[in-house]
């Protein structure tokens, strides 16, 4: 089957690799579509030493297991978990002592023409849901996690720094919540999806320092962490939602004298995140900058890595 292969920091195209035969309690999926996200980037530039094939957000066709998954389109949790450590027995799985992670931890991942997950991991996309749209499940539920550890109200003054794919959908998933949000950004035309939702955007330029109550960095650069720090009030909590390839260095005197809560933040919920796309309440569409067939993955990734791309898609196999 054709994959790409990351090895050493460099990704290849592979077209020898063999379908994998999946193991008990786990499905044969046929990956339609893919999304490249910053993970995916940041491995290549050694954000982890991974070697096999990376992608973690598709969209599926379950080619074996249970009949009640046969034939129909998925998502997946990434996180295979083996429910018998004790971060599992709290009900904490994403942090399995034990995980493989799809594309990112000893597992291969979704650039590829098949993969296989554990069945428990699968969701089926609901019937109005494009492909293309569904693709967005994994990050999107990751936005909705920030909801899972915070509590925020219409009392909260939001800041969201970043107007890229993750900031896109971070900023409208906080919008449900009617809390005083802004975004702010490098670009324009990004940040005009976000007005026409009628969310608040704005530049660095404007921000008020120690005015927010919650801050929300999705920029993964020193520059966005530093600001993102800056905006809060005393007992803030800034919510780190991007992976940072290289070492950030903290004022932690900052963070002390204010008593800033420091809050790390990744997987979320796939339910919801589906509810979401099923109702429209959300809008990704607007997010798909560029989509190639997987014969020219290279060319997507070296697309997907300009400043200023949002997302960029893998066609695997056509439908239909």
């Amino acid at each position: 089957m054709k994959t790409l292969w990351l090895e050493n920091n460099q990704l290849q195209l592979c077209t020898d690799i063999p379908i994998p035969t999946p193991p008990p309690g786990e499905a044969l999926i046929r990956v339609l579509r893919a999304g490249i996200c910053n993970t995916d980037l940041e491995l290549l530039r050694g954000y982890y030493p991974y070697k096999g094939i990376p992608g973690h957000e598709f969209v599926g066709i379950v080619e074996k297991g249970s009949p009640h998954l046969l034939g129909k389109r998925v998502v997946g949790e990434i996180n295979a978990v083996c429910g018998k450590c004790r971060f599992c027995l709290k009900g904490e799985s994403t942090h399995c002592e034990n995980r493989t992670v799809l594309g990112i931890v000893n597992r291969n991942g979704a650039f590829a023409e098949y993969l296989t997950l554990p069945e428990t991991n699968l969701h089926l996309v609901p019937d109005n849901v494009s492909t293309d749209v569904a693709t967005f499940t994994e990050p999107l539920a990751a936005a909705l996690e920030i909801q899972q550890q915070v509590k925020i109200t219409a009392s909260e003054k939001v800041l969201v720094v970043g107007d890229g794919k993750l900031g896109q959908l971070v900023a409208q998933t906080l919008a449900l919540t009617g809390c005083d949000l802004l975004v702010i950004g490098r670009h324009p035309e990004k940040l005009a999806n976000l007005e026409e939702r009628g969310i608040e955007i704005g530049f660095s330029d404007g921000i008020i320092d120690r005015s927010f109550d919650i801050a929300v960095e999705c920029t993964g650069n020193p520059e966005g962490f530093a600001l993102a720090l800056r905006a809060l009030r005393p007992r803030g909590i800034l919510v780190l939602k991007s992976t940072y390839s290289g070492k950030l260095t903290i004022d932690a005197s900052a963070l002390v004298v204010d008593e800033i809560t420091l809050i790390g933040s990744r997987c979320g919920p796939f339910a919801p995140a589906l509810e979401l796309l099923r109702t429209q309440q959300v809008n990704v569409s607007p997010l798909i900058q560029a989509r190639y067939p997987i014969a020219e993955g290279l060319t997507a990734f070296s697309h997907a890595k300009q400043r200023g791309v949002l997302k960029v898609l893998l066609d695997m196999i056509e439908e239909g």
